[in-house]
């Protein structure tokens, strides 16, 4: 039986200005979590440390971690904007533990093993999806024997052929939730309806070929059944009376029929539950909108992008702006409430093309919008293409944020980009129309506070200098 610590590290926004700041969730690492109930299966020991749910800052991961005692393996998991933060943790882990072997995994580290595997405080690169790997790394497999793993050979970094990904989502037990500071999880503003809320998975992957976005699981999707969600959402009711689900797959509706099972299982059962989903708008249609609104769906984020269909053909968003107009008229229709994600500064960006997205997305209307500066994050198509092109600005990693602009296109300067970004928020939620809208569809004590709380975060962000 092994000891082990599993750490989601903090996301520090440095920022005073950026919005996100101010109305962003704390959620935490499901990935993590998988792994810590795959590890308890097999016999081990798991403790799983959250320092943004917590609130520890990397400052005092020394005195934090000193509170555990004889660990063999410390393993993390980190995202481009969390990846400086995990290395400098495990350098504090690694002096008080010299014994254990740091493990890593998660998006960077799948993107750049090489890189953060040249860390000297770093023992394993755990490549994609960990499940499997994990377990073969504490069963005491030679690490030239484990399929997706990196590793160090005396000095030399070596990785080992990928792993087949996980082809029965079911067989993998539920997130060990039991391990988590579930108290202390809350969703961003505006997003929920119901508290408590947690967040959840029903696929793994991604269909979709954006330049902006890496291809998760390598771009091949793979689903639960609608039971196993079932089972789940019960466990959660159960064991932490959550109220509301929100479903963080990249494209929650791609497999209609598992959606349709999943909405009459739980009309069926009567299970009272709301819940929240991403998708895309060619991944919707009137019917299975309305099977959704029936089964508790309360509100939707499609990803647009941009009013400009030359700047949707360079990222390869294949939806049109007709689609987009039409699932958001129905979804009102029905009574869901609509958010739509912009970004301004992809290939092709000028300053006419931004002011026609904010025009599109005012005469769009859905209930929220939210607004992003384009970052070209490694292993997309995006990153390559910026950086042949030398035009990042900035490889520090803790730049990579939501607001923040890491690379500049010809004719469009980083003020430019700034100042239309704050620009398109007042021009949005600043309108007598939505601000009315947004307060009578307010019904609970908690629906105020949201209210007031986003109102003071977007004064906040775009009036102060």
């Amino acid at each position: 039986m092994k000891k082990i610590l599993l750490i989601n590290p903090p996301w520090v926004i440095g920022e005073s200005k950026n919005l996100w700041k101010e109305v962003a969730s704390c959620w935490p690492s499901l990935g993590l979590a998988y792994i810590a109930s795959v590890l308890e299966k097999e016999g081990h020991s798991v403790y799983y440390l959250d320092f943004s749910a917590e609130h520890f800052t990397v400052g005092n991961a020394e005195i934090v971690l000193k509170k555990y005692k004889e660990l063999d393996y410390i393993g993390f998991t980190a995202t481009t904007p969390l990846i400086n933060n995990a290395l400098k943790i495990a350098e504090v882990a690694k002096k008080i533990f010299p014994q254990a072997k740091i493990v890593f995994g998660g998006t960077h580290p799948s993107i750049l093993p090489f890189e953060v595997m040249s860390n000297r405080f770093v023992d394993f690169v755990v490549v994609d999806e960990g499940e499997e790997t994990i377990k073969e790394i504490m069963f005491g497999k030679k690490p030239s024997e484990i399929r997706g793993l990196c590793y160090k050979d005396n000095d030399k970094i070596v990785c080992n052929e990928k792993r087949p990904l996980i082809s029965d989502l079911n067989k993998i037990p539920s997130p060990a939730y039991h391990l988590l500071p579930m108290k202390k999880y809350f969703p961003a503003v505006g997003s929920y309806k119901r508290l408590p809320v947690m967040i959840m998975f029903a696929t793994r992957g991604c269909p979709g070929r954006c330049t902006f976005c890496y291809r998760t699981f390598r771009g091949v999707v793979r689903r639960r059944s609608a039971k196993n969600i079932i089972d789940e959402i019960k466990l959660l009711q159960k064991n932490y009376g959550i109220n509301e689900v929100a479903f963080y797959d990249d494209t929650f509706t791609l497999f209609k029929d598992l959606i349709k099972d999943f909405c009459n299982l739980l009309i069926e059962a009567k299970i009272d539950i709301v819940w929240s989903c991403f998708t895309r708008v060619d991944c919707v249609n009137k019917e299975i909108l309305t099977l959704m609104k029936k089964a508790g769906c309360h509100m939707i984020l499609f990803g647009v992008e941009s009013a400009d269909e030359k700047i949707l053909a360079n990222i390869n968003k294949i939806i049109s702006l007709q689609q987009v107009k039409d699932v958001v008229k129905f979804a009102r229709k029905i009574n869901i409430q609509t958010r739509a994600s912009f970004m301004f500064g992809n290939p092709g960006e000028t300053i006419e093309t931004i002011e026609k997205t904010i025009g599109f997305a005012i005469d769009l209307d859905p209930d929220e919008v939210q607004f992003n500066i384009a970052t070209p994050y490694p292993g997309t198509e995006f990153y390559n293409w910026a950086n042949e092109n030398n035009l990042i600005m900035s490889y520090n990693w803790d730049d990579y944020s939501y607001s923040n602009m890491v690379f500049e296109l010809t004719g469009l300067s980083r003020e430019n980009l700034n100042y239309y970004y704050k620009l398109a928020h007042r021009k949005f939620y600043f309108r007598p129309k939505i601000i009315i809208r947004r307060f009578l569809h307010i019904r609970t004590w908690n629906e105020l506070k949201q209210e007031i709380r986003g109102c003071l975060a977007l004064f906040n962000f775009i009036w102060r200098r």
